[in-house]
């Protein structure tokens, strides 16, 4: 019989990769108004002196940490050493490249990858042995309706998500009976700046794609036009409150995804659709490839 995951009643300490503007920020923030310990990172923290002196000010942390770094995870060892625990570890940082399949480079993969998968999971694989002897933690993977189902131009990025995606819902499932809980957030398009940031990839593209989807998304992307609908400050009171067990996460402690954005859950109904029309089409057969005993 499976126990409910439980919050210990004290402020917890947090956690947060790529703080320097985004979500990472704005949980950053949420965390602190409501009186917890906050350790935000980022690649480059001289970048946002102004940043790093607002959380500081408010008694957290602000450390210099690159998750494509192979020894980012030294981080929490040395947190946990010096007697700061890491209540709930947020991934969050990443950035997205642009662009057909055919046409990525491998470094371009293995650099995607290293931001949105090895990263996060050297930083849960040093996290997870303190959760495990505290009998307590919050992994907090910061995903994509790409992970879900992945859109034209973004083979890579959402091959990166769905990885993350797959070690988290493995992940719940070993941690669970030790009072740990993964949670994986799907986004939809948020007002970050995210849509700028994106970069392209620096392999030709085939002469074939002029003028196909992928291409006019690419386009869209660095026209400066991406108007997307979700708010990202309502989304981050969600977050926090599934977290934390309050508010529209009251009763729901123990639910292993967050999906948030209207287009989002249009992406969620398209996949549920996909594999429900699967199955009227090849359930028979799925159902008959039995060995005959």
């Amino acid at each position: 019989m499976s126990v409910a995951f439980t919050i210990p009643k004290r402020p917890l300490t947090w956690l947060i990769t790529g703080c320097s503007s985004g979500f990472g920020l704005s949980i950053a923030r949420a965390v602190q108004s409501h009186g917890h310990t906050v350790i935000a990172t980022s690649r480059n923290p001289s970048r946002t002196p102004d940043l790093v002196a607002e959380v500081e000010s408010k008694g957290g942390k602000w450390l210099k940490l690159d998750v494509d770094d192979p020894d980012c995870a030294k981080v929490i060892n040395e947190l946990e050493g010096s007697g700061q625990p890491v209540d709930v570890l947020v991934n969050n940082a990443g950035f997205s490249i642009n662009g057909c399949v055919e046409q990525f480079t491998e470094e371009e993969a293995r650099r995607q990858m290293e931001s949105l998968y090895f990263g996060p999971f050297r930083l849960i694989r040093a996290a997870v042995p303190y959760m495990r002897r505290r009998r307590f933690g919050v992994v907090v993977n910061m995903s994509s309706g790409a992970g879900l189902e992945g859109r034209e131009s973004l083979g890579i990025y959402a091959s990166g998500k769905a990885a993350l995606d797959g070690l988290s819902k493995v992940l719940a499932k070993e941690v669970a009976e030790f009072n740990i809980r993964v949670l994986i957030v799907s986004l939809g398009a948020f007002n970050t700046n995210m849509g700028n940031a994106a970069t392209l990839s620096q392999g030709p593209m085939p002469e074939d794609y002029k003028g196909s989807v992928a291409a006019k998304t690419i386009d869209y992307m660095v026209s400066g036009k991406f108007d997307p609908d979700g708010d990202k400050e309502k989304a981050v009171n969600a977050i926090y409150e599934v977290v934390m067990g309050e508010g529209v996460g009251t009763g729901n402690e123990e639910e292993r995804f967050l999906p948030l954005g209207r287009d989002l859950a249009a992406r969620v109904k398209q996949v549920q659709d996909q594999y429900t029309h699967s199955m009227e089409v090849f359930g028979d057969v799925c159902n008959n490839v039995y060995r005959d005993r």
